[in-house]
């Protein structure tokens, strides 16, 4: 038996680094995948229904509502022109909204509209509130202050306050510094974050040193990972013990990205793991998901979770240092997860940083988006 599960989490682990050993193998993880015209696999539409309590029929109508608001995205922004104020997918009218200040002139509004997205009016475009956002990054801030990022919907710089550390006199001094930058919201949350890598456990993705972490997404040459993982030049094993490459690049804090260079027999390929929960899934691109998209992730802890986009460019303050320009979605996560793939649909979103929380009693995750990444170290990602 120990045999038997060594063998299966080994080609689980080969289906992101591409080590097929026979072309029947990988025949049936691309039978199972959906094609483009399909809105979602099978497995796909269960794990919406477990994480966020919908049924089938709704999970599908859901999907292809947030890839049309994502191909939406772009053009209602640049409709919007500097009166944008951000956007996001409203899960109950199940349409992209778009932010659009109080002094726009009267023709924009209907141009938004035009798109097909629905208009809100605002105080503060959207460039106002990214400059809020960059004070409050040239700011020291304590351990009791969780995160801080920019929130469309709100219109407001939303400053996340660990809820035992709220009478802390740092963090009392840190948030009116915060609100002195401009429009500013104070909100807590249960706990600190941090990253989720782990000691060495036997039969998952990868190890660098004695920390386990997994695999993100495939690019031409190797594969995407988080940052704190790993240090450049730090060498990688698989599943098997065996030689796979050399992180090639790595930053951590400030960032939480990495690469590693894929060889040694081993290759790579555009899957993202099921690790037998649900169909492997095939990555086709990387347009980005707006806030309030449904979201899934995968990992070598927690396997295959879904949730939801809850904010962008949010600066999260982890012990070792701010780390910046992440997104955070309502997906649990544990440690050993670190690094692992978050997509949407079959377009590839981002790697697996930190949170608090657990998939027991749920949590918030972080990932580092992939466009980010693959701009970083001018790296391709791998498509089907």
């Amino acid at each position: 038996m120990r045999r038997t599960r060594l063998m299966y989490t080994g080609l689980a682990a080969l289906l992101v680094l591409g080590g097929w050993t026979a072309s029947g193998t990988g025949q049936a993880a691309a039978d199972d995948s959906p094609t483009a015209a399909e809105p979602a696999s099978a497995g796909l539409l269960q794990a919406m229904q477990r994480d966020l309590g919908l049924s089938k029929d709704r999970a599908e109508a859901r999907l292809a509502a947030e890839r049309t608001a994502m191909d939406l995205t772009p053009k209602a922004r640049k409709a919007a022109g500097s009166s944008y104020g951000g956007s996001w997918f409203d899960a109950q009218s199940e349409r992209l909204t778009v932010a659009v200040t109080s002094d726009a002139p009267p023709a924009t509004a209907g141009k938004v509209r035009a798109t097909g997205a629905s208009v809100r009016t605002v105080a503060h475009s959207a460039r106002q509130l990214d400059a809020t956002k960059a004070r409050i990054d040239r700011l020291s801030a304590p351990s009791g202050v969780s995160s801080w990022h920019v929130d469309p919907m709100a219109n407001t710089v939303v400053v996340n306050v660990v809820r035992d550390k709220r009478a802390d006199n740092d963090v009392r001094k840190f948030v009116s510094r915060a609100r002195a930058t401009g429009p500013v919201t104070v909100e807590t949350v249960g706990a600190a974050p941090s990253t989720f890598a782990a000691g060495t456990v036997g039969g998952d993705p990868y190890y660098t040193g004695n920390v386990r972490c997994s695999i993100g997404f495939s690019v031409h040459g190797g594969f995407i990972t988080a940052g704190h993982c790993g240090q450049a030049g730090a060498g990688v094993r698989g599943w098997d013990g065996s030689y796979i490459g050399n992180f090639q690049g790595s930053s951590f804090p400030d960032n939480d990205y990495a690469w590693v260079n894929v060889g040694s027999g081993w290759w790579t390929v555009p899957v993202v793991l099921s690790w037998g929960t649900i169909p492997d899934r095939l990555v086709r691109g990387s347009a980005e998901a707006p806030v309030g998209t449904s979201i899934c992730r995968s990992g070598s802890t927690t396997h295959w979770h879904c949730g939801a986009v809850l904010a962008k460019n949010e600066t999260v303050n982890y012990s070792q240092g701010a780390v910046h320009q992440m997104t955070k979605t309502s997906v649990c996560a544990e440690p050993g997860d670190s690094g692992g793939s978050f997509i949407s649909g079959d377009q590839a979103q981002g790697v697996t940083s930190g949170g608090w929380g657990n998939c027991s009693g749920g949590g918030e995750t972080w990932f580092q988006p992939v466009n980010e990444i693959l701009g970083r170290y001018g790296l391709t990602l791998h498509t089907a």
